[in-house]
């Protein structure tokens, strides 16, 4: 369907560029905004925008946050000699639902993909490096997604912690192939911290 009205087309389009959104379904959220009572399109509006103004960086690791320190980081009863490094924010909701982990985490933004252009450099890979260089980390638990780019940015990852001294695991294979850890059910991914292997 063609929409001249230049406010409900360009609506169309920004939703059409969220992932996971397709042209249809662009179309059925923008209409569902059109008929829902103007307060509440107004609502969600500020949301977003108050979404977007508050939160930042936890300058720790990575994760989002309105403070920085993240609320983790700053948690007194998590184990700070153990890290845990994921590939996105995403990831720290899943483990966290296990309620089985009690370290520390870092999140990558992203995983090494050649063929995208994201290389390690583009990663938080060097501040990682800056937290266990300052002392007290004893393992740190690679949980980047059981596919293709996870494996070669563990790979990447266990070379370069080799040398400083710290056990490196890897999430045990609990979890499919290819699957992403914002998709696996609280058990498997208790099940995958608990099984961790060290890499070799």
């Amino acid at each position: 369907m063609h929409v001249t009205v230049e406010p409900v087309a360009r609506l169309i389009e920004e939703f059409a560029k969220l992932p996971g959104i397709g042209p249809k379904t662009a179309q059925r959220l923008t209409f569902y905004l059109l008929r829902m009572p103007p307060e509440t399109a107004r609502a969600l509006g500020e949301a977003i925008l108050a979404m977007r103004e508050a939160v930042t960086f936890c300058a720790e690791c990575w994760n989002i946050t309105d403070t920085s320190p993240c609320a983790i980081c700053r948690g007194e009863n998590r184990d700070r000699s153990v890290i845990c490094v994921v590939e996105e924010p995403l990831d720290i909701l899943a483990l966290e639902r296990t309620r089985g982990y009690k370290g520390l985490y870092h999140v990558l933004h992203g995983a090494i993909r050649p063929l995208d252009d994201i290389m390690p450099e583009d990663l938080k890979i060097a501040e990682l490096i800056r937290r266990i260089e300052r002392g007290g980390v004893r393992e740190v638990i690679l949980a980047t997604n059981p596919n293709v780019e996870g494996d070669a940015t563990a790979a990447y990852l266990r070379k370069l912690l080799g040398p400083l001294g710290v056990r490196v695991t890897r999430i045990a294979r609990g979890l499919p192939v290819g699957g992403d850890l914002e998709y696996a059910d609280e058990v498997t991914l208790a099940q995958a911290l608990e099984g961790r292997r060290a890499m070799e």
